[in-house]
């Protein structure tokens, strides 16, 4: 008698595969091919090929938003695992009131963003703004935080006297407030993945170590980093994923214009918006721009992996 295959147990993962193929796999599909149509909020009007692609890479827009976006993924993804590893690492030894901290921690990856970003924006204010206050202490001159479209680096040596080239100038002042809040609700979450992942290696490592008169350095870099490497590219991963997709601060808390001062808060998921729903309407290059990232995010993805691969094996 022939063995007959049990198909119950796909029923659990049914509903799971429908919101996926709803929402991530087939948006996908039609993404792609709208972006070979001249396809407006009307509908499609006709087929152009690959215009769109042609007319990116000529888009200085394009290129801006890219760059942008760059600069916050290079500046809030390695904070963030830095910081992340900080606070686990102090939770880690933490006995009492534990739960309260890492509750604390949490609390904004749970917050609304749209309420963070209001928040946020109050902190920034030139006005009234805490943070105009805090490094007022330090002897520095209130900043217009969110208006502000020089580099970060222009105000730090210019600030010396010292005058760099435009563009070693880095992120504007702007897209450097946008690169704080994105760092300060990325923390949380990465920071109860790397807990979890310190609570996974056995005591007996560092007990060895300490008999072998290992300092908490060496312990650290010898013990606690190779065993958390898992852990570490997967929040490498997600971060950068997250970082790409930043939206939400800078609709809300760049504006008017929305996308900042001369545009240098604009990353390249607002861009996709304002090409796609703004005056324009133009959802097939809107389309394009958005597959041009997704292909982005997949390299790094799988470069990431490949990295992972090669540190553990």
């Amino acid at each position: 008698m022939k063995n007959k295959k049990n198909y119950f147990p796909f029923g659990y993962i049914l509903p799971a595969f429908i919101i996926v193929l709803a929402f991530r796999l087939i948006p996908i599909i039609l993404s792609f091919i709208i972006s070979f149509f001249k396809w407006t909020i009307h509908g499609p009007e006709k087929f152009i090929g690959f215009e769109n692609y042609i007319k990116l890479f000529q888009d200085a827009g394009f290129w801006q938003s890219l760059i942008n976006t760059f600069y916050l993924v290079i500046f809030v993804v390695p904070i963030t695992l830095i910081l992340s590893l900080f606070f686990a690492n102090l939770l880690n030894r933490t006995k009492k009131l534990s739960g309260l901290f890492r509750t604390t921690y949490f609390i904004p990856t749970v917050t609304s963003l749209v309420a963070i970003s209001i928040v946020w924006k109050l902190i920034f204010s030139p006005q009234s703004g805490i943070m105009n206050h805090i490094i007022g202490f330090f002897g520095i001159h209130g900043l217009d935080w969110l208006s502000e479209p020089r580099g970060i680096f222009t105000l730090i040596f210019g600030a010396m006297g010292i005058n760099i080239p435009k563009f070693l100038g880095g992120p504007s002042l702007a897209l450097f407030a946008i690169i704080i809040v994105s760092i300060w609700r990325s923390l949380g979450y990465n920071t109860i993945i790397y807990l979890a992942g310190l609570q996974n290696i056995p005591e007996v490592y560092y007990e060895a170590a300490e008999i072998d008169g290992a300092s908490k350095w060496k312990q650290f870099f010898k013990i606690t980093v190779p065993l958390i490497s898992p852990t570490t590219f997967y929040v490498l991963i997600m971060t950068t994923i997250t970082t790409f997709q930043v939206f939400s601060q800078v609709y809300l808390m760049t504006g008017p214009p929305i996308g900042g001062p001369l545009g240098t808060t604009k990353v390249i998921v607002y861009y996709i918006f304002e090409t796609g729903f703004g005056e324009t309407q133009n959802l097939s290059y809107a389309s394009a721009i958005a597959l041009v990232l997704f292909i982005i995010i997949l390299t790094l993805t799988m470069l990431q992996k490949r990295l992972e691969k090669k540190v553990q094996y």
